[in-house]
């Protein structure tokens, strides 16, 4: 018997889309990763990757310096999808610990540390990317 194994595109072009900065484009950004991940057979990463790139385009929203944003999903590797989102200001974001009393705004890196295998930002010399990434085995 004989089993085809269909593949599972990796790499480039990946998606990306570039968005007003404002806080209606995270239901934007959400589709861009639906579409992505059912193109690469992913849709189990579904829920928390919308999560995640909620998170970073509300950071991006709430703390870019021009009127639009890029949405980037790509899969580095056969094993690891990134999302990310690209912004024009240079201020690197940090995670917080803090509870600051009954505030719910400030926390969304702690959910992208939390759903991601790793994150980080890449710094431009205009700007930079703030991205996180999962596995997909």
């Amino acid at each position: 018997m004989t089993v085809t194994v269909e593949s599972r595109p990796t790499g480039h072009p990946g998606y990306s889309q570039t968005l007003p900065r404002e806080p209606e484009s995270a239901a934007i950004a959400r589709k861009l990763v639906r579409t992505a991940l059912a193109a690469w057979y992913l849709e189990d990463l579904v829920e928390d990757a919308e999560t995640v790139i909620t998170e970073l385009v509300s950071n991006a929203v709430d703390h870019a310096r021009l009127e639009s944003i890029r949405v980037v999903v790509t899969r580095p590797t056969e094993k690891l999808v990134r999302f990310g989102v690209v912004d024009r200001s240079r201020n690197v974001p940090y995670m917080r610990t803090d509870s600051n009393g009954d505030n719910t705004r400030g926390r969304g890196l702690l959910l992208v540390d939390a759903l991601t295998d790793r994150w980080g930002t890449d710094r431009y010399r205009w700007g930079k990317q703030v991205w996180g990434e999962m596995k997909c085995d």
